[in-house]
C-alpha cells in the first residue's frame, strides 16, 4: 500500500524518528514501533492482509470514528487511518496517533 500522511508530525516521526511539534512527544520505543507498524502497512498489498498480523489488532472503527480503521502500535497507542481504493492499488492515509483509553471504564 502507499502511505500518505494527513499531518506533518506523522511524516516527521516516520522519516526522522522525531518531530518538531512540541505537543507530540513520544517515547523512543513508541516511535520505533510506530515506524515498524507503518512498514508493515506499506508492505501489504491489500488491507485484508493485515488480519495475518495478530499483534496489530486491525479493526474497522464505528460510532464517531465511522469510516476509519486502526492498528495497534502498542497497548497504549494506535494508528487510525482510512483506505481509498485507486484502480487496483490501495492507498492508506494515516490520520492520527491517539492515546488509547479503557473504553469500558
Amino acid at each position: 500500500m502507499e502511505i500518505k500522511f494527513d499531518k506533518a508530525y506523522l511524516r516527521e516521526l516516520y522519516e526522522d524518528g522525531k518531530t518538531m511539534d512540541k505537543k507530540r512527544r513520544f517515547q523512543p520505543q513508541v516511535i520505533l514501533k510506530y515506524r515498524k507498524t507503518l512498514d508493515v502497512l506499506e508492505s501489504v498489498a491489500v488491507v485484508e492482509d493485515l488480519f495475518k498480523y495478530n499483534g496489530l489488532h486491525y479493526k474497522v472503527l464505528h460510532g464517531d470514528k465511522e469510516g476509519l480503521e486502526s492498528v495497534r502500535v502498542n497497548d497504549q497507542y494506535r494508528i487510525e487511518f482510512k483506505t481509498t481504493k485507486v484502480v487496483s492499488e490501495t492507498i492508506v492515509t494515516i490520520c492520527d496517533i491517539i492515546d488509547l483509553s479503557n473504553h469500558y471504564k
